[in-house]
């Protein structure tokens, strides 16, 4: 038997990237599974008939997860078509390399909505529908930058990142006697299609030599959510897995 075999999970985010790794994965470990992406696209129906092919049950919801009244609609939707939620990956989010000085309130108030307040609102639902089952799990997708700072602009971004990090740790207790586990993972620098476009072979190179074990992968990222969300992490709590392949020690 399949770990997370029965398992209904909702990733948010998941039509290219991390996200895709982290739904990809759980699907592998028998989990069925909600994608969710911000408008339709091909990429998601992709991803969707991939999980279909391994016989799990795979629904593609488009939602702003940043706008309360769309992430109900989501959730009513889960609640019909599945009628329960074990696990929620809070992974959709953004980035945009500014510094404090460039970044305007628009911008500030953008990343904090769709990075931060996503959170807020897909947890809130989904610990409804988790408490009445009386267990659940909850893997926030931060960012290693949440832990030691972005290292040129991003100021937003790392601000919301670490915001990540308090919100799963206070999360976490209030979760905890109803069932339902919290945790973030941290990760460094993962190798997906944005970072080869925006960097190109050679920054990547480049990147990579920055880091110990070099860059990380999408599935390095659903495995470790995998383990959140399976046996193994029966007993963690408000803590966050740096996945960071050395980039970050601590």
């Amino acid at each position: 038997m399949l770990e997370l075999e029965g398992k209904i999970a909702l990733v948010t985010g998941s039509a290219r990237g991390i996200g895709k790794g982290i739904a990809l994965t759980l699907a592998e470990k028998g989990a069925d599974i909600i994608l969710n992406d911000k408008k339709p696209n091909l990429e998601g129906d992709v991803v969707a008939a991939r999980i279909a092919e391994m016989g799990r049950r795979v629904t593609l919801i488009q939602a702003d997860v940043s706008v309360e009244e769309e992430v109900r609609a989501m959730f009513q939707q889960i609640k019909t078509d599945f009628g329960r939620l074990d696990i929620l990956v809070n992974n959709a989010g953004t980035s945009q390399a500014k510094t404090i000085f460039e970044a305007s309130t628009d911008d500030w108030n953008y990343l904090l909505s769709t990075n931060l307040t996503s959170c807020f609102l897909c947890a809130k639902e989904a610990m409804e529908l988790m408490s009445g089952q009386r267990s659940g799990r909850i893997v926030n997708i931060s960012s290693v930058v949440g832990e030691q700072g972005a290292l040129f602009g991003h100021v937003h971004y790392a601000a919301t990142k670490s915001g990540m990090l308090g919100f799963t740790k206070t999360l976490a207790r209030t979760a905890a006697p109803l069932g339902i586990t919290v945790n973030a993972i941290a990760p460094g620098i993962i190798e997906t299609e944005l970072l080869l476009k925006t960097h190109g072979p050679e920054g990547i190179e480049k990147l990579s030599e920055s880091v110990p074990l070099g860059l990380g992968t999408p599935r390095q990222i659903g495995l470790a959510v995998a383990f959140l969300c399976g046996e193994g992490g029966n007993y963690i709590t408000g803590t966050t897995l740096d996945i960071n392949g050395g980039m970050y020690m601590r």
